[in-house]
């Protein structure tokens, strides 16, 4: 019986451990996805000033 509570509360402590890294990933790839697409405009940005320079030149 004892054997039983340890296994009960070794997998409890698991699978709350688990679930915690889970949601720790998923924050770092929404942040990873944003400073992608801040990355993205950014350089779209710079080719599109770049662009205008060479334009007007």
């Amino acid at each position: 019986m004892k054997n039983l509570k340890l296994l009960s509360l070794s997998i409890l402590v698991l699978s709350l451990f688990m679930l915690a890294s889970c949601e720790f990933i998923g924050g770092v790839f929404k942040a990873g996805m944003g400073f992608g697409i801040f990355i993205v405009v950014a350089i779209i940005v710079v080719i599109v000033v770049l662009l205008m320079r060479a334009g007007k030149k």
